[in-house]
Parts: C-alpha cells; sequence; structure tokens
C-alpha cells in the first residue's frame, strides 16, 4: 500500500437520510464558496460543529471550506505567476473549476449524499 491510496478521505457513513434542514445548510455551505470564497463555509462550520445533531452539516462545511482555502491558494499563485503571463491562463481555469464543482457538490448535498472534491487541501479535520 503506497502513500498515495488515500489521498482522498472517504465520506464518513451516513447513519440514515439526512435532515432537509441540514441538507439545505450544505448545500449553501457549497454554493456560498462561489461568492464569498471560504468565509461562507467557515460561518456555517462554526456555527454547526459544536452540535452532535448536525454531523451533516458539519462534514459537508468542513469540506466546502476546505476546497475554498484550496481555491485560495491557487489564486494567489495565480496571481503571482501572472507577472510570468502563465497566470492569467490559470486564474480563469481555476474560477471556472470552483464554479462547476460547487455546484456539484451543491447538488449532491442538497441529495443528501457525501461529497468529496476531487482535489483539495484537507486542512481542517
Amino acid at each position: 500500500m503506497s502513500e498515495f491510496d488515500n489521498v482522498t478521505a472517504p465520506p464518513p457513513p451516513t447513519a440514515g437520510e439526512a435532515p432537509q434542514d441540514q441538507r439545505t445548510m450544505s448545500l449553501l455551505a457549497h454554493l456560498l464558496g462561489i461568492v464569498t470564497g471560504p468565509i461562507g463555509a467557515l460561518i456555517i462550520w462554526l456555527v454547526s460543529k459544536d452540535d452532535a445533531s448536525k454531523g451533516f452539516v458539519v462534514d459537508q462545511s468542513k469540506e466546502a471550506l476546505n476546497f475554498q482555502i484550496t481555491v485560495f491558494i491557487a489564486i494567489v499563485i495565480s496571481w503571482i505567476l501572472a507577472f510570468v503571463l502563465i497566470g492569467l491562463l490559470l486564474m480563469p481555469l481555476v474560477g471556472i473549476a470552483n464554479l462547476v464543482l460547487c455546484i456539484i457538490a451543491g447538488i449532491k448535498a442538497n441529495n443528501g449524499e457525501s461529497y468529496r472534491y476531487p482535489f483539495a487541501l484537507r486542512l481542517i479535520k
């Protein structure tokens, strides 16, 4: 078993269907990333993290927060690389990937499925 076998952590098992209010909050955590970056997911995670009954919201808002931090780092690197012109190509690609993956994650979360972004630094555990 190599160190790359467990790059993306599997979603935690759910103990049944997530209630509609938790699915809606998870949807918001993912979609707010398009507009607010990591701030929206951070607020939802901070509000929900101490409530044991909101496990689905905590998991999905943490996933959205980790992804938005990754996107923020990618945008900063692209901005720095814009001085050698490659960043001008990377910034739109990062923005489009953020938009598409946040929409996919929001739809999955609204259906009650745990979603893991294909590439995200898992800084918040």
